[in-house]
């Protein structure tokens, strides 16, 4: 009999995220057996009174335990993304995004896609770009890479490129963004849409 749980989590985006929930499962006396942005694994099978506390715990810090599939699957298609770009030192700079969702996610690309841009309002290319463009930013903020140095990093064809989807998602070129970054409000990962 399998006894081990899976608890898909909405709003993990960092490595902040993954200590504050390991932290209120220990608080509601669950331990984790292992914890990855967006998904907790637990010994046990949690009963109701336990994932009501649990629930409580969670809605206390800004996160929200998902319990249907297609919620699940949406916010599974988030975190890929958001790990993809934000939380790899070295961003693949050839990825094929319907390949790489597909083959992380065990679905097809376009029931992903549908299902992405169905709920959400935007489409899962239009998602991907704004998160690009909030890689951008940061990378800009911290001014350690010039532009064409970005562009390269995060897979762009050209300098050119990076500029008109950057203009395009914030209004600013990315060099009147980084001259001005001290002004400029970053939007938290999750909230990104």
């Amino acid at each position: 009999m399998e006894t081990e749980q899976n608890v898909y989590i909405k709003n993990m985006v960092c490595d902040r995220c993954i200590l504050v929930v390991d932290q209120i499962f220990n608080n509601v006396n669950i331990k984790p057996i292992s914890i990855t942005l967006g998904k907790v694994q637990v010994a046990e099978q949690l009963n109701n009174e336990t994932l009501q506390l649990l629930d409580t715990n969670l809605t206390e810090n800004g996160f929200e335990r998902i319990d249907d599939k297609k919620s699940r699957l949406l916010e599974q298609i988030k975190t890929t993304v958001i790990e993809a770009i934000h939380h790899h030192e070295q961003f693949d700079i050839n990825i094929n995004w319907s390949h790489y969702l597909a083959d992380n996610l065990n679905q097809e690309y376009h029931y992903i896609s549908n299902l992405f841009s169905t709920v959400m309002g935007i489409t899962l290319e239009q998602y991907i770009i704004k998160q690009k463009i909030e890689k951008v930013k940061e990378l800009l903020f911290y001014d350690e890479l010039s532009v064409k140095e970005i562009s390269y990093k995060l897979g762009y064809s050209s300098v050119a490129h990076l500029s008109s989807q950057f203009k395009k998602i914030t209004g600013l070129t990315p060099t009147s963004f980084k001259n001005m970054r001290e002004e400029q409000e970053r939007k938290k990962l999750d909230n990104i849409i």
